[in-house]
């Protein structure tokens, strides 16, 4: 599923294009900040402006109604023999609490220090459970 040369291309990474899909079927992309472990990929929702607290996130919307999900790692380099991507696609979980959210978001600090600065042990964490990988391109992590 996940092999060896994919993973160390995800965790070399910092970015991914994470993409739901609405009701109607039109696609809704945005960046995440995400960490991998074991079989899936999680990211955290973080601290939203006031104004964006009282309704659930797009993402978030979209995904309970239909969590099949992607999302995009890539690299863009000059010299295209660097060129490289790895789209892992899945179903998506929504965390709001236990072993599993605890363990993502410690895991997702540990990565992301700009989280420590933030209050987001309450906030949801999205998994994406592993169900398909694609990749293409050079996926070496030096460039």
């Amino acid at each position: 599923m996940l092999t060896d040369q994919a993973r160390g291309f995800l965790n070399n990474h910092r970015v991914a294009r994470f993409a739901t899909a609405e009701p109607g079927g039109q696609p809704h992309v945005v960046p995440i900040c995400y960490v991998v472990s074991d079989n899936s990929v999680y990211f955290t929702i973080d601290e939203k402006p006031k104004q964006l607290r009282d309704k659930p996130l797009k993402r978030i919307r979209n995904l309970q109604i239909n969590p099949h999900v992607a999302l995009v790692v890539d690299r863009y380099e000059e010299d295209w023999t660097q060129l490289g991507w790895v789209m892992v696609q899945g179903e998506a979980a929504l965390l709001d609490d236990g072993e599993e959210h605890t363990k993502a978001q410690r895991l997702l600090k540990a990565r992301y220090p700009q989280l420590d600065e933030m209050e987001i042990s309450d906030l949801p964490v999205i998994a994406v459970r592993i169900k398909c990988v694609v990749s293409w391109g050079n996926l070496g992590t030096a460039s």
